[in-house]
């Protein structure tokens, strides 16, 4: 169904937007003979674009951020609120909402501390990178400074961020990338790497972060970082026994953990937190995007009590604390926004639905399976669901990307918007993406699937 256009005329819009915007992630020579798309609206699960067209959501508004749907006008009204009060000062000094939050995160995070605010995700993680760094310099004399991840994470878009990201093609012509960052393989079980056992992968795949490790000399590597489920990579669950090895591989080597939550956190995957299905115990734990679910922007790094007290234990010495800032930290918006953000979560049940309607999506994925060849693999966790497909199911060829955005192309001319894997996997770029917003029902989830269905019969018979 349709939305009337708005009675004023926006193509006064449309022409500002392709005069003058750059998009994310976007190709605009296209933009000169056709319009760029404008969304104009939100409200729960669906969009309304300047056309009128309306769309369901499948993404979150594009990139697994808007949690809590569109519309929330207890959001709105507690940033008006806060920002009338108390706009922003530097984080050098606290806030009311920025105190508050801290300790209702901090009640979701067994075994956590400590909340460093910034602006993004990808800052979030520079932040862990340059604590580790420091402790390195504060404990080992500098040299326990390299910090390993993982092929197919992806950590953020700034250089640092990138020197740590697991996706080539995303990382082409923005070289060259910061030292000391060195890569360990991924965990992808449909994808077993060569030499790989059936048995045991997920033991034998931590096992491979242990023989890198090895490698650069366990004297020399400060942190692991990596995400709970891997997203824009593939949507790559681990496999059993994972991250048991995984912890016990970083106790053993005095090597800090880092969990990089910025699209599992915050109820995606079924928990408040990816790794807590895991039973983890991290160090450094960031999140950005569901924070606030886009009401205002925000991201943590969040660490232990710990890690905190290595930045503050001799008060004599100048350069013995955390010599960082984030300006927009000090923003009062991002925290305001984020306690109603938990409150709707925690009010409306949405954990408790993110697990049933992540059990819909993936039952309903695999049916797809039964009918369409094409999908070799359905992988998931929560909301947080993929299909890749492949071109044929015993050689697990990948399908070619256009293909694969030829579905995505349909399904948002039926009115559903999905996402796939973008710019990150040279000749890889084959996972379909779902990561409706946390309040989904049955009858969303089954339209978003039926429009899959009926994409992959148009564009693969």
């Amino acid at each position: 169904m349709n939305r009337p256009v708005p009675a004023n005329d926006l193509s006064e819009v449309v022409e500002a937007d392709r005069a003058h915007l750059w998009h994310h992630l976007t190709q605009h020579k296209p933009f000169e003979t056709m319009d760029p798309r404008v969304i104009v609206e939100g409200k729960g699960m669906r969009v309304w674009d300047a056309k009128g067209k309306e769309f369901l959501d499948a993404v979150s508004g594009g990139v697994w951020t808007v949690n809590v749907g569109y519309g929330r006008e207890s959001i709105a009204k507690a940033v008006y609120e806060q920002l009338l009060t108390m706009n922003y000062f530097a984080n050098s000094a606290g806030s009311i909402p920025g105190s508050i939050f801290a300790k209702r995160l901090i009640e979701k995070m067994p075994g956590m501390s400590r909340v460093y605010y910034t602006n993004s995700g990808s800052e979030a993680n520079e932040k862990a990178f340059k604590m580790i760094r420091q402790i390195a310099h504060k404990r080992y004399g500098g040299k326990k400074h390299k910090i390993l991840y993982r092929d197919r994470d992806y950590h953020g878009s700034t250089l640092a961020a990138m020197s740590a990201g697991g996706q080539d093609e995303r990382n082409m012509q923005y070289g060259p990338f910061a030292p000391g960052f060195v890569r360990v393989p991924h965990c992808l079980e449909y994808r077993r790497q060569d030499g790989a056992p059936v048995e045991n992968y997920g033991e034998w795949a931590a096992d491979q972060i242990e023989k890198v490790i090895l490698a650069e000399g366990p004297d020399t590597v400060g942190g692991l970082c990596l995400e709970p489920v891997t997203a824009g990579g593939g949507v790559i669950t681990p496999p059993e026994g994972y991250w048991d090895r995984v912890q016990e591989i970083c106790r053993k080597y005095e090597i800090l953990l880092h969990i990089d939550e910025v699209v599992c956190g915050i109820g995606r995957t079924g928990t408040w937190f990816g790794y807590q299905h895991y039973g983890i115990k991290p160090d450094f734990v960031t999140m950005a995007k569901g924070v606030a679910s886009g009401y205002a922007a925000i991201a943590c790094c969040v660490t232990t009590e710990a890690v905190f007290e290595m930045f503050k234990d001799d008060a004599s010495d100048p350069m013995n604390y955390f010599r960082d800032i984030s300006t927009f930290g000090g923003c009062t918006a991002g925290p305001a926004a984020a306690i109603e953000n938990m409150r709707i979560i925690e009010d409306e049940g949405l954990i408790e639905n993110t697990v049933k309607m992540g059990a819909r999506t993936m039952a309903n994925l695999h049916a797809l399976m039964d009918k369409h060849r094409v999908i070799g693999d359905v992988r998931g966790k929560g909301l947080f669901c993929g299909a890749e497909l492949v071109a044929d199911r015993a050689t697990k060829e990948p399908m070619d990307e256009k293909k694969v955005q030829a579905v995505v192309a349909d399904c948002a001319a039926q009115g559903v918007i999905i996402g796939a894997t973008n710019r990150s996997l040279p000749g890889m770029n084959n996972t379909l993406c779902l990561s409706p917003a946390l309040i989904a029902t049955s009858d969303d989830i089954d339209q978003i699937t039926g429009a899959i269905d009926k994409a992959l019969t148009k564009v693969f018979g």
